[in-house]
């Protein structure tokens, strides 16, 4: 039973750390300090750090990288390491550290979206297809070698949270299919390929605002991507709205502004229009579209 150091730190690693814990000796978990959240802005520990207290396991929360070495190497030796989501560079030191290097499952399709934010670059462009890749960590933003890779299809209902769940499964199970062979020796990881590649760039507020100025197509693919969280953004009557969920309609509505329609809200855009399936106002519960248009005094207003 191979002893394994694994870093993660939201509930899409957890499935994976569920898996090496039920065929390996899992020595350490490393994961992202707690963070204040919500109103009270009380430390919140990362969902690893729950799930890995639960199971009993060793967890350690460095602050910055060198801590991430002392705490990796100090708690060795061990046979792999595995990374899923961790959220911080790892130095070359920690990179040699395991004997047999560390594993990385990353959820795109390397070399299309290397970095950060996979599953919401990949839904912010319109791409219907997606998957898992499985890669030995090098020094270089998710340029190792492959040991495996597959791909899955984007159904036009998925979101960033949806998506990411799929693709955590995914992960889990294929680690699992490869590791004992990558430990073995049998399975040799092969060089990624130069073409196409694009980057994931970490999301940023930036990234929020939907543009009036927009076609309905990219507007929807902006929703699906922030959805369940940060959620895109849209400045309704001069409040900032939270759009959860939304669609494109064939329904004429003037750009620039929003109709009720059968109960619904249609907003124009430059090129289109979208209806809002599901929103929430400034300071209040998310909702959907026929809920927040009862709520109005009028059927009708301006989006900027």
């Amino acid at each position: 039973m191979a002893r394994v150091v694994f870093l993660g730190t939201p509930q899409a690693a957890i499935p994976t750390l569920h898996r090496l814990d039920e065929s390996h000796d899992v020595g350490l978990v490393v994961t992202q300090p707690d963070r204040p959240k919500g109103r009270s802005k009380r430390p919140t520990p990362p969902p690893v750090k729950e799930s890995a207290n639960t199971k009993g396991l060793h967890v350690e929360q460095p602050s910055n990288r060198q801590e991430l070495a002392a705490a990796i190497l100090g708690s060795g030796p061990f046979e792999v390491g595995v990374v899923v989501a961790y959220g911080r560079i790892i130095r070359p030191e920690v990179l040699e550290a395991p004997r047999h290097g560390l594993l990385n499952v990353h959820f795109s399709l390397l070399p299309r979206w290397r970095g950060a934010a996979p599953v919401a670059r990949a839904l912010m462009a319109g791409d219907t297809m997606t998957g898992v890749t499985i890669i030995k960590l090098d020094e270089g933003l998710d340029t190792g070698p492959v040991l495996t890779a597959q791909m899955i299809d984007i159904p036009e209902d998925d979101n960033a949270g949806t998506l990411t769940g799929r693709l955590a499964d995914l992960g889990a199970r294929l680690l699992s299919d490869v590791l004992p062979g990558y430990l073995s020796g049998d399975l040799e990881p092969i060089s990624q390929s130069d073409e196409g590649v694009t980057y994931a760039d970490k999301i940023g507020p930036e990234d929020r605002p939907i543009d009036p100025n927009s076609d309905a197509d990219s507007v929807v693919a902006r929703v699906r991507a922030l959805a369940p969280s940060p959620a895109a953004t849209l400045l309704i009557d001069g409040e900032l709205h939270k759009i959860h969920t939304a669609r494109v309609t064939d329904i004429e509505v003037s750009p620039g502004t929003w109709t009720a329609n059968d109960g619904r809200p249609l907003v124009g855009l430059h090129d289109g229009a979208i209806e809002l399936i599901e929103l929430q106002p400034p300071g209040r519960n998310a909702q959907s579209g026929r809920d927040w248009v009862n709520g109005r005094q009028s059927d009708r207003g301006v989006v900027e």
